[in-house]
C-alpha cells in the first residue's frame, strides 16, 4: 500500500522542520512547501529589521537554504506563489484597519485565508497530490467522539500555544490539518532538530509579521489631528491616528502630568487620539464583529467562556451574548481587562477547546 502524503508548510525555522521530521518518522511521505508572499513593490529594509519575520524579502539564497534543508532531511520541496492573494487578503486589510484607527492582527487573517487556504489549494493546482496539510504551529486538533466534529484545542505547552492565531479555521480546514508539535515543548523540538544534525536547532524564532517599519506598508500621508484628554481638552497634536494604538505610552510628547499617560481611545470619526491615565485602559465589556465558530455554529445564544483579547493575554472568564442576526457578539468580563483594542481578535475558549472568535469593535 502506498504511503499517505502530507504537505508541510516549510519556513526554514526549527518548528516547521521538526514537524516534517516527526511526520517522516511516523511513516508519511512528506513534501515541504514554502509560500512566497513578499510584495516586490515594498521598500526593502536596509538595516535594524527582523530577518526572521514572516513578511521579508524572499532572496534566492533564502529559498536555496530551505531547499538544502529539505534535501538534508530527505523530502521533496516546492515553492508556491501566494503573493497576489496575500496582498489582497492580508496587506489591504492591514492598511484599511489602521486607516480606521484600529490595530489589526495580520497573522489571524494569513492563517485562515492564506496559509491554510491559498497555499494548499495552489499546491494542488501545481499538480501536487497529498492527503493532509501540516505546519509547525503549537496547537492540537481532535474529533469530538459525540458529534464527530473537529475541535481546535490549545497546545499541551501553554507557553507556546498558538491556537489564538488559528481560531478562524473551518471544519473543512481542521479535517485536513496535522499539528505534530501540539503535544510537545520547545526544548523537545529543538532536541529533535539537534539530533538530526540541523543548524536550525538553535535558530531564533520569528517575532513579528513584517521585517521593517509598519509605515512601509501603510504609506499614508500625514493627517494632523488633536490629542485630547478624556474630557475633550486638547493637549497636543498628532500626524495620523494610525501611529497610535491602545495602551501606547512612549513617544506621545507629553509632559507636566502627575502620573503616566496612555492612549486610552482612538476617535477615527473626529481624527482624535484620546489620552488618559492607566485606569482609563480598563474595561469590563467588549463587542466583536464578523464572528467565526470552529464547529460551524456557536454553542448557544448566550454562554460562558474564557476570552483572550490578544495572544499573550491570560484568558479571562466572561458571559457572551450573540446579536440576534449572529453577525456580532458582546461579552461582559467578571473583572475589568487592560487595553481591549479595536481590530484585535477576541478568541473564545471553554477549557482547552477553541470555540471561535471575532474582531473587537
Amino acid at each position: 500500500m502506498d504511503k499517505k502524503t502530507v504537505l508541510v508548510g516549510l519556513s526554514g525555522g526549527v518548528d516547521s522542520t521538526a514537524a516534517a521530521l516527526l511526520l517522516q518518522e511516523q511513516g508519511w511521505r512528506v513534501i515541504g512547501a514554502t509560500m512566497l508572499i513578499w510584495d516586490p513593490s515594498l521598500p526593502v529594509p536596509t538595516g535594524g529589521h527582523d530577518k526572521n519575520a514572516c513578511l521579508a524579502p524572499e532572496k534566492e539564497e533564502d529559498v536555496k537554504q530551505i531547499r538544502a534543508l529539505a534535501d538534508k532531511i530527505g523530502i521533496e520541496y516546492v515553492t508556491v506563489d501566494c503573493r497576489e492573494a496575500y496582498r489582497q487578503a492580508v496587506l489591504e486589510n492591514f492598511r484599511s484597519e489602521y486607516a480606521c484607527g484600529r490595530t489589526p492582527n495580520p497573522c489571524v487573517i494569513c492563517n485562515s485565508r492564506i496559509k491554510f487556504g491559498v497555499l494548499p489549494r495552489a499546491a494542488r493546482a501545481q499538480g501536487l497530490a497529498f492527503d493532509k496539510f501540516a505546519t509547525g504551529h503549537y496547537a492540537r486538533v481532535d474529533q469530538d467522539p459525540h458529534t464527530g466534529l473537529y475541535r481546535l484545542k490549545r497546545a499541551k505547552d501553554p507557553a507556546r500555544d498558538q491556537s489564538y492565531f488559528l481560531h478562524r479555521l473551518t471544519q473543512q480546514q481542521l479535517s485536513e490539518i496535522l499539528f505534530p508539535l501540539g503535544e510537545m515543548t520547545k526544548p523537545e523540538i529543538r532536541e529533535i532538530a539537534r539530533k538530526a544534525g540541523l543548524a536550525v536547532a538553535d535558530k531564533q524564532d520569528s517575532q513579528d509579521f513584517y521585517c521593517g517599519d509598519y509605515n512601509d506598508l501603510l504609506r499614508f500621508p500625514n493627517k494632523p489631528g488633536d490629542l485630547v484628554l478624556q474630557d475633550g481638552t486638547v493637549i497636543g497634536k498628532h500626524e495620523g491616528i494610525w501611529g497610535y494604538t491602545i495602551g501606547k505610552r512612549k513617544g506621545l510628547g507629553l509632559s507636566g502630568f502627575k502620573e503616566p499617560m496612555y492612549v486610552v481611545g482612538i476617535d477615527a470619526k473626529n481624527n482624535r487620539v484620546i489620552i488618559g491615565p492607566k485606569a482609563g485602559l480598563y474595561r469590563d465589556t467588549l463587542s466583536a464583529e464578523n464572528p467565526t465558530w470552529t464547529q460551524g455554529q456557536p454553542p448557544a445564544a448566550e454562554f460562558d467562556a474564557e476570552i483572550k483579547i490578544r495572544n499573550l493575554h491570560h484568558a479571562a472568564p466572561a458571559r457572551v451574548k450573540l446579536a440576534a442576526d449572529g453577525q456580532s457578539f458582546s461579552a461582559r468580563f467578571q473583572e475589568p481587562q487592560l487595553s481591549i483594542t479595536a481590530g484585535q481578535s477576541a478568541v473564545l475558549y471553554q477549557g482547552d477547546v477553541v470555540l471561535g472568535g471575532g474582531v473587537i469593535l
